[in-house]
């Protein structure tokens, strides 16, 4: 059987930029260790594959996949899926609710399509999950693994901890925009501290920005690999919650940079939402497709 698929650039309106997602669009009938080999093959940070819904009201069931794992829910995957979908549909003149609806492990996932003149540019997602706050890490062993030193992290607003949304991160905020672009995974450094609570990946922020910035928050995520995600939508989630409760205010609404150091520069725009009884956090940005192809498997 020949099974499409197409990687977009998330976070980005620009080709080669952002993060990249392959997106499989005939996956059903796929066992979970095909996916995952197909996850390596493409090696990009995710890959997703897109099922029938087990409830026909949503619209589609997506396991995620990095290079070595299924996981519960991500970002930029979710957003790239809703885009690559929107653009069949509209390829195959079909009508699209503005909201999509993902079933995955974490939950619900509601997407919603961004439109500039009609034309669909992006995606915003609701988180599935509430913030949690779980383990804290020195900052002397986060300073490691990054190759910093202990006096590049910043401590006044949280200490180094796990925080999740739906996908657990290490989260640490570093002093300085220097410290950030100093950062260098280090492998021993990683293994001490992860994996801790569901957490294997680094996000490391800081709010020291220039105004020709145009962001409030300039961040970076080092995976176990040793490897950097050019744009982490669940970990910018997280940190938005996590600040606004910090800050002890109902909303905030940030503009995120990532990747730029990498050469992969990403744009995420994130909101927190508390004046309703549920708390909200989404996160979004455009996509732009740079592929589309087929393959058969053996």
């Amino acid at each position: 059987m020949e099974r499409r698929y197409v990687v977009a650039d998330v976070f980005t309106d620009k080709p080669f930029s952002g993060n990249p997602v392959a997106v499989v669009l005939d996956a059903e009938g796929m066992t979970s260790g095909q996916m995952q080999l197909l996850a390596a093959e493409f090696g990009y940070s995710e890959t997703t594959f897109v099922l029938p819904p087990e409830d026909s009201s949503n619209t589609a069931r997506v396991r995620i996949f990095t290079p070595t794992r299924e996981i519960p829910f991500a970002g930029h995957p979710n957003i790239g899926t809703a885009f690559v979908l929107a653009n069949q549909v509209t390829l195959n003149n079909r009508p699209l609710p503005e909201t999509l609806l993902f079933e995955e492990t974490a939950g619900l996932v509601p997407v919603r399509l961004i439109k500039d003149n009609g034309i669909v540019t992006g995606a915003e997602l609701l988180v599935p999950e509430t913030l949690s706050c779980r383990s804290e890490v020195s900052p002397e062993k986060v300073a490691a693994c990054l190759s910093l030193e202990p006096g590049d992290i910043r401590t006044e607003v949280h200490m180094p901890l796990v925080a999740s949304v739906g996908l657990p991160f290490l989260v640490v905020e570093l002093a300085t925009r220097d410290a950030l672009r100093r950062c260098v995974p280090n492998l021993q450094g990683f293994r001490a501290i992860l994996p801790l609570d569901g957490a294997v990946s680094v996000y490391a922020y800081t709010l020291e920005t220039n105004p020709e910035d145009r962001c409030e928050l300039q961040a970076r995520m080092f995976t176990p690999r040793m490897t950097e995600d050019p744009a982490t939508g669940s970990a910018t989630a997280a940190v938005t919650a996590l600040l606004a409760q910090r800050r002890n205010t109902t909303v905030l609404s940030l503009r995120v940079r990532q990747g730029v150091d990498m050469g992969r520069a990403s744009l995420l725009h994130s909101n927190y939402d508390a004046t309703a009884e549920k708390p909200s956090v989404r996160v979004g940005g455009n996509t732009v497709i740079v592929m589309e192809g087929t393959f058969h498997l053996p």
